[in-house]
C-alpha cells in the first residue's frame, strides 16, 4: 500500500456519477460482484465474520451477496450460507441492518447449483438435478476435498414448478432479511444456466430444444420472483461465453441476445453479465463477443463484469457499453474499493489462496487506506 493524495481522478469521473437502479438510488456505478467465499460454518448460516465482510465494503455503490443456495437440494459448495430457514434469514438480517448503517446497499443472489454439486451435499446422499443427465468435467468443492462431479438427475417436466417456488421463498426471505433487491443467479454453469446453453440441456419436453424452450425456466423463475416482491428490486446475471463448470452453447450470440429481449418484459432493476475482457483468466478466447449484442437488446440498467479496472470501467461507461461495473477480486483485497479508484491510490494484491477457506485470514484482515 502506497501513499495516497486527497485529489480526485477525474478520468474516472464516471464511475462516481449515482444511478437510479429500480427502486434503490446508487451513490457510485462501483458495484461488488457476488463472490463464493465458504465463511458460513457447517450450518449455512450467516455470521459475524461476514457481517464484518460486508460491513467494510458498504462504500460500493451496491452489494450483491455472495451465492446463496435457496434450498437444501441447491447446496454444492462447502460453508456458503443459505436462504431457506429462520436461522438463515436472521443471521441475514443483521448484515443488511450492518450495511444500511453505512449507508449501504445491498442485493442477495438466489444461487442452486444444479449438477455443479456432488450427493456428498444432497439430502439423503441424493443425485443432484440438471436440465439432462450430462456430467460436467470439474470437482465439487467439499468438506473433504475436491469431488469429481457425477452425471446428475434430469428434472421431471413435473418437478420444475416446485424448484421455481424454491425461487419464490427464498426471495420471500430475503425480504424478511432486509434486502433491497434479489439477483437471480443463472450465470456460471449453475442450474438456471444449465437449461439456457445447449451442452447441457438436451431434454424434448417444453424446456428444451429451441432457444425459445431452453430460455423458459430462467422466464418462469423471473416472473415468480418480479410477482413475489416487485420488477424494480429484481436483477438478473447471465454469463454468455464464461467456460466455468464446463459450459458452452453452440449459438452464444443468438441465445443470450434472445434472453435479453425476453427479460425486457419484467422491467428488471438491472442486467448484470460476466463476460471478461480478452486476457483474463475467464475470457472465452474462441467466442465471439456477446456483451454489445446483449446491451443492444436489453432496455434497462446493464451492468458488466470480468477484469475490469477503474479506467476501462470508466471506459465501459463513457462509450455506453455499460451503466454500471461490477468488480470482484479487487473487492475481496480492498474493502474500500471506491475510495481507492477516486483517489487514484494502489491497491492491496488479493491473496487467492485464501478465497475458498474458512477463517478470518484473507477476509476481513485487508487494510484500508490510511486516513
Amino acid at each position: 500500500m502506497s501513499s495516497t493524495t486527497s485529489v480526485e481522478n477525474p478520468k474516472v469521473s464516471s464511475l462516481f456519477q449515482p444511478l437510479q437502479v429500480g427502486a434503490v438510488k446508487l451513490r457510485n456505478r462501483l458495484v461488488m460482484a457476488p463472490l463464493t467465499r465458504g465463511r458460513a460454518g457447517k450450518e449455512r448460516i450467516p455470521n459475524q465474520l461476514m457481517q464484518e465482510y460486508y460491513t467494510q465494503r458498504a462504500s460500493a455503490g451496491l452489494i450483491i451477496s455472495e451465492a446463496t443456495q435457496i434450498s437444501e437440494q441447491a447446496a454444492g459448495w462447502s460453508e456458503t450460507p443459505g436462504i431457506h430457514n429462520q436461522e438463515q434469514v436472521e443471521g441475514w438480517q443483521k448484515i443488511t441492518e450492518a450495511v444500511h448503517q453505512q449507508g449501504g446497499l445491498i442485493y442477495l443472489q438466489l444461487w442452486h447449483t444444479g449438477r455443479a454439486s456432488h450427493p456428498y451435499f444432497q439430502p439423503n446422499g441424493q443425485l443432484p438435478v440438471s436440465a439432462s443427465a450430462i456430467k460436467a468435467e470439474g470437482n465439487a468443492y467439499t468438506a473433504e476435498g475436491k469431488k469429481p462431479y457425477v452425471t446428475p438427475r434430469a428434472l421431471e417436466t413435473d418437478e420444475i414448478p416446485s424448484v421455481v417456488q424454491d425461487y419464490v421463498n427464498a426471495t420471500k426471505r430475503a425480504q424478511a432479511a432486509g434486502f433491497d433487491g434479489v439477483e437471480i443467479h443463472a450465470a456460471n454453469g449453475y442450474l438456471i444456466d444449465q437449461f439456457i446453453r445447449d451442452c447441457s440441456n438436451h431434454r424434448t419436453d417444453a424446456y428444451g430444444g429451441s432457444i425459445e424452450n431452453r430460455l423458459r425456466f430462467l422466464l418462469d423463475i423471473t416472473e415468480a420472483v418480479v410477482n413475489q416482491w416487485s420488477s424494480d428490486r429484481v436483477g438478473v446475471r447471465l454469463s454468455p461465453t464464461n467456460f466455468f463448470n464446463d459450459m458452452r452453447d453452440s449459438d452464444p450470440v443468438a441465445t443470450f441476445t434472445r434472453a435479453s429481449e425476453a427479460l425486457n418484459q419484467f422491467n428488471l432493476a438491472y442486467l448484470h453479465i460476466l463476460e471478461a475482457l480478452p486476457g483474463h483468466m475467464l475470457a472465452a478466447a474462441e467466442e465471439p463477443r456477446v456483451g454489445l449484442h446483449m446491451r443492444k437488446a436489453f432496455n434497462g440498467v446493464f451492468m458488466v463484469n470480468g477484469g475490469y479496472d477503474a479506467v476501462t470501467g470508466t471506459a465501459a461507461i463513457d462509450n455506453n457499453e455499460a451503466d454500471l461495473i461490477s468488480y470482484g477480486v479487487p473487492f475481496i483485497a480492498n474493502p474500500d474499493l471506491p475510495k481507492r479508484y477516486r483517489q487514484d491510490a494502489s491497491l492491496n494484491e488479493a491473496d487467492p489462496s485464501t478465497f475458498y477457506t474458512h477463517e478470518a485470514k484473507g477476509y476481513i484482515d485487508y487494510p484500508k487506506l490510511a486516513a
